[in-house]
């Protein structure tokens, strides 16, 4: 037994022509967020104070697509999800549709510790992070011109992209419903296939040298998404979970790690079939979910990390206790 930690930029159809430059960038940013994390728990910091304090450190870099670097809505605004798990306590706290607030991981912990609720969301959580005093920037704050142009180019040509997937949201089949479903899939296949798709969501997992485990999870959604939509981060079980076993962050198509519930299962089949976190996630990113959809970074109270996922690619650090740092991006 002993400490660990992983944590994940985001994956999905991620090109090996990569431009080097945002390779370079991502590991640079994988590698430092992961030795903060490692820093934080050979001090003895909680496995909470650890992954609160990585994810805040990944939403502050615009690379990734939570806090400052978030995607746009349909009306060109940002809403920003996040959601933070303790294990042994299993006290959790989320929120979404934020606009203002610079690091939406934190909110999520003081909806945890500060309220009698789990869930936060849009007015009621902006007004709760200003009477908390946590720091809120100009809705402005977060757009970046690489995000408005994303939004143009899904405009133009009237496509919603799903975590990056870009589909159109209308098809000359509207007139005759028998091929509506199959127009759309080819549409969302062929797209996939040229645009390399990317699902930049981020989390961290940790477990410290007591053997409690704790999850968080940040992201900004997909571009042109629906204003008010909200995806799996902030929905405890789906996205992001920690318990007295493991805990886990998920990434990839909100909608099919939702109706997988993902972080849940992969706990779940750990204490009631009695098997290890590895067995458990390969079942669930291996048959639950389908193929393309998504991955996640977990670890266990016994100090085991797992980084899997059945797409291209997915951003990823991790390290344990006596092991050396991993840094990946394919398979």
């Amino acid at each position: 037994m002993g400490w660990a930690i992983a944590l994940q930029g985001g994956a999905g159809d991620i090109s090996k022509d990569l431009p080097v430059a945002r390779k370079e960038a991502v590991e640079a940013c994988l590698s430092h967020c992961l030795r903060l994390g490692v820093s934080a728990l050979q001090s003895s910091h909680t496995a909470l104070d650890v992954v609160e304090l990585v994810v805040k450190e990944l939403e502050a870099n615009p690379i990734f697509n939570a806090g400052r670097g978030s995607v746009l809505t349909t009306d060109g605004t940002v809403e920003m999800e996040a959601c933070i798990m303790d294990g042994p306590t299993m006290n959790c706290g989320a929120v979404s549709g934020l606009s203002t607030v610079v690091h939406p991981i934190s909110l999520a912990r003081l909806v945890m510790e500060k309220t009698p609720h789990i869930y936060l969301a849009f007015e009621g959580a902006e007004d709760f992070a200003r009477q908390q005093g946590l720091e809120t920037k100009e809705p402005s704050y977060f757009i970046t011109k690489e995000n408005q142009e994303r939004l143009a180019r899904a405009q133009e040509k009237n496509l919603v992209q799903l975590d990056h997937t870009e589909y159109s949201t209308t098809t000359s089949a509207a007139h005759n419903p028998v091929n509506v479903e199959e127009e759309l899939n080819q549409k969302i296949l062929a797209a996939a296939d040229s645009q390399k798709p990317e699902f930049e969501t981020v989390g961290c997992v940790a477990v410290d040298v007591h053997g409690s485990c704790a999850a968080a999870t940040s992201t900004g959604g997909f571009v042109n998404k629906m204003v008010g939509r909200i995806g799996d981060t902030p929905i405890v079980g789906a996205g992001n979970y920690a318990n007295h076993l493991c805990a886990v962050s998920a990434t990839g198509t909100g909608e099919a790690i939702i109706k997988a519930t993902v972080a849940r299962d992969v706990a779940a089949i750990m204490e009631y079939r009695k098997v290890s976190l590895a067995e458990a996630v390969e079942e669930v990113i291996g048959q639950r979910l389908p193929a393309g959809k998504g991955g996640l970074v977990a670890v266990s109270a016994t100090g085991d990390v797992v980084m899997a996922l059945n797409t291209t690619g997915m951003y990823r650090a991790s390290m344990k206790e006596g092991g050396i740092e991993e840094i990946g991006i394919w398979h």
